[in-house]
């Protein structure tokens, strides 16, 4: 396994180089396909959130690598990388599969257990089946990462700390008030209708917000939310769409709003919500949870106005996580589960690639062999032409038993071995050992490979 990551989150890099840092979806899949086209990437996907950017490549070479990725995560965030590069993390091979599963199960998120990185983990696992740039390797490891999150959050309690960005942000506006008292009766604006704004809106609909404004720049996406919004045996929020056109005024009657687009530019600026809350009585709430930030930041100096951003949320996010000790309260224990699990995970995920690794050279010595009990027994049947068809089938299974039955225990014992740490070069070994062509094991490799390509698509 050449397994290398390369990225940054929230815990190496300030948000404002975060901001900079984040890739639209297009980028990503140039992003994707300018990995596989560099030398030592023969795999690749990314994992892109609003708080952390990562590289996913099987690659030949570590060095190389490591100064390919990182270049071309330069390249394509427009981030130089000589301002990049300290903000940077490169975890490998076991280290990288400890990366991702600890990601999956929210050890490594902003807000301790959330559960939507798992969605976001998917998200990255089907670009890349879409773009071919996830092959086996990928494809494994990102599969087994989505079971080791759900597993994490149903043998654990985790999920008791597992608030979403989103019910942790409106925490945050709440100030200390029950977020469900605070919500009761008020207007909310809901900006975008990705899965983020979704379940923005479905956690203000469950808080008693009395009425949602959905605006999205496609209006079809925005009324297609505020069905789900509004189905019968629901919340009982009402709900419409917007254009987005119609954001300034929408603005000015809500009480609490909550921002979430891919644009690459503010969508309210501080003029837009000065005029807002010009002449207003009420105080404004504003939730901004895109990257690049959707909210003028200059909007918190307004008088009436409290927003909260990704920055601040990083800032609140420490803090509270500095205020709890490693060995207190029944979160630590739900904490230390998970660590078990993901490195049980871990050592069972390194274990299965291992002694995957040598199985095209085990398939393949059991051809040589089939192909050298045919070849023999077609030499007997030149050499003994009176045999009938009762004795030369007698005689070609009592020679395959005899090659199974020698092959039997090494082979096994082989996949035993190389399944265990340092053991990948039993395989070499045994090529070297009966003096198996490269050439056909490599095929066996591409076609096992074909296999699992074909039966990975669509299981995300």
């Amino acid at each position: 396994m050449s397994l290398l990551v390369v990225g940054l989150s929230h815990r190496s890099a300030p948000v404002s180089i975060l901001e900079r840092a984040s890739l639209p979806a297009d980028t990503r899949s140039k992003l994707l396909q300018d990995t596989l086209a560099a030398e030592p990437a023969t795999e690749g996907t990314v994992l892109a959130t609003c708080n952390r950017i990562e590289l996913y490549a099987d690659v030949d070479k570590f060095h190389a690598g490591v100064a390919e990725l990182s270049t071309l995560l330069a390249q394509h965030s427009g981030v130089g990388l000589d301002e990049l590069t300290p903000y940077l993390y490169v975890h490998y091979e076991d280290r990288a599969v400890h990366h991702l599963f600890s990601v999956a199960c929210g050890l490594d998120s902003m807000v301790v257990g959330e559960g939507q990185i798992l969605g976001q983990i998917k998200d990255a696992l089907a670009l890349g089946q879409e773009l071919h740039t996830a092959g086996r390797l990928l494809n494994d490891l990102f599969q087994q990462a989505l079971r080791v999150g759900k597993r994490a959050h149903s043998e654990t309690g985790i999920d008791r700390a597992g608030q979403s960005l989103v019910t942790f942000g409106l925490q945050q506006l709440a100030d200390g008030t029950d977020v469900d008292t605070w919500a009761k009766g008020k207007k909310a604006l809901v900006i975008g209708a990705g899965s983020m704004s979704s379940l923005a809106a479905a956690t203000l609909a469950r808080s008693g917000v009395a009425e949602i404004v959905v605006a999205n720049r496609t209006l079809a996406r925005a009324e297609r939310l505020v069905q789900i919004l509004t189905e019968p045996g629901g919340t009982g929020v009402v709900a419409r769409a917007a254009e987005m056109v119609a954001v300034g005024d929408e603005l000015r009657g809500a009480d609490v709003v909550v921002s979430c687009t891919g644009a690459t530019g503010l969508v309210l600026t501080g003029d837009d919500v000065a005029d807002a809350v010009r002449d207003r009585e009420t105080p404004l709430a504003l939730l901004d949870l895109a990257m690049p930030r959707d909210i003028d930041a200059a909007a918190h100096r307004l008088p009436g106005v409290r927003l909260v951003d990704i920055e601040s949320l990083a800032e609140a996010s420490a803090t509270v996580s500095d205020e709890r000790t490693p060995s207190a309260g029944p979160m630590a224990a739900d904490v230390d589960r998970v660590r078990a699990i993901v490195a049980d995970e871990v050592a069972a995920f390194g274990a299965a690639q291992r002694a995957a690794h040598i199985t095209p050279t085990v398939v393949a010595l059991r051809a040589m062999a089939a192909d050298v009990v045919t070849s023999e027994v077609t030499r007997l049947e030149g050499r003994l032409p009176g045999l009938d068809e009762k004795q030369r089938a007698e005689i070609t299974q009592t020679v395959r038993r005899v090659v199974d039955k020698l092959l039997h225990a090494p082979t096994v014992r082989v996949k035993q071995l190389a399944s265990e740490p340092g053991g990948a070069g039993y395989a070499d070994a045994l090529r070297t050992l009966f003096d198996l062509d490269p050439e056909t094991v490599a095929a066996v490799s591409r076609a096992d490979l074909n296999d699992a390509d074909v039966k990975n698509r669509g299981r995300v």
